[in-house]
């Protein structure tokens, strides 16, 4: 009996012990982002493929210069993301003949490819020019929230669209999205009936974040263990956070983007923490989605996924991680 205490005694202090280790690699690593400043700064001058000139990136700061900014992180994605730019191009240039007060751009954030994906996405500058496709390169693979920080903070739409460079939603359903971050700015900005006061509206200073949502999968979503854990880390409000068709005005951006700190496939619930603290409206509203062969996510992306939201829960709850305003 005294032996099976023993051990009991022995594997309860193990227990212990890996758990306060554990508790501290959080806090430490949680302390080395609190300036935010573990991010990737790619240089802020992109080379125009046709004339080899330097061609400056935007800052989120700055005022806009296009309407809509689409942002496609892509990793790996040589066979995927021609066909994805090819129909988001299309709808793209389809609609600015049809409406000649429509401005666009695409960025494509390389996240350190190791295949052809910088050569397809430089054939596409090539294609359509530098003013509507730019090119972001990592250097190395960094992960996707860091892939679409950067794209954000870089961009010069009003509107600023991030999809993935699988194609999996339908780039048309960006209007569903659009259509519903005008309905409720309108709603809640009155700028009276006075020409004046129409003028001064810009859907661009009025933080709002509308999220594309699989609805045909939320049940079963909302079944698993990993969203119950979302559920605890950022509470209630959108049922389905992963969805990677997204739509912030850039006010909303700019909030957003230079406050996040995880890297990974987390960044999503730090989106949802960070609008409740700021207040931020978010729309779900289902878009249509369906499975593409090749998706980077694996069983082995899970421990990742559940680091980074222990991580963000530790930060934010510790006021380690400071939220500039």
């Amino acid at each position: 009996m005294g032996v099976l205490l023993t051990t009991l005694e022995f594997l309860a202090s193990l227990l212990l012990i890996f758990l306060l280790g554990f508790v501290s690699v959080i806090v430490l690593e949680a302390y080395r982002r609190r300036h935010n400043n573990a991010h990737v700064e790619a240089p802020a001058m992109f080379e125009d493929p046709e004339s080899l000139k330097q061609v400056p990136f935007p800052d989120i700061v700055d005022p806009a210069e296009k309407y809509l900014s689409l942002i496609i992180p892509a990793y790996n994605e040589e066979y995927r993301l021609p066909g994805t730019l090819n129909e988001t191009m299309n709808y793209l240039q389809q609609r600015a003949a049809n409406d000649k007060s429509f401005s666009y751009e695409v960025v494509i954030v390389d996240d350190g490819s190791k295949d052809g994906t910088k050569r397809v996405a430089f054939d596409f500058v090539k294609k359509y020019g530098v003013d509507n496709v730019r090119v972001i390169l990592l250097g190395k693979n960094h992960g996707k929230g860091e892939a679409i920080r950067k794209g954000m903070l870089h961009s010069r739409g009003e509107l600023l669209l991030m999809l993935d460079a699988d194609g999996a939603t339908k780039v048309t359903d960006l209007e569903k999205l659009e259509n519903q971050i005008h309905a409720i700015a309108r709603k809640d900005y009155h700028p009276g009936d006075s020409a004046a006061g129409e003028a001064t509206f810009r859907i661009s200073d009025i933080p709002i974040v509308a999220f594309g949502s699989r609805a045909h999968l939320e049940e079963k979503a909302l079944a698993t263990g990993f969203h119950l854990v979302v559920l605890l880390a950022a509470g209630p409000g959108i049922r389905d956070t992963q969805c990677g068709f997204k739509m912030f005005t850039r006010s909303a951006a700019r909030k957003l983007f230079t406050n996040i700190r995880l890297k990974r496939w987390c960044f999503d619930v730090e989106i949802v923490f960070l609008c409740k603290w700021f207040g931020i409206p978010m729309l779900e509203i289902s878009v249509n989605w369906s499975e593409i062969p090749g998706s980077k996510v694996n069983p082995l992306s899970i421990p990742n996924m559940l680091w980074e939201l222990a991580l963000m829960s530790v930060g934010y709850r510790t006021r380690i991680w400071k939220i500039n305003s």
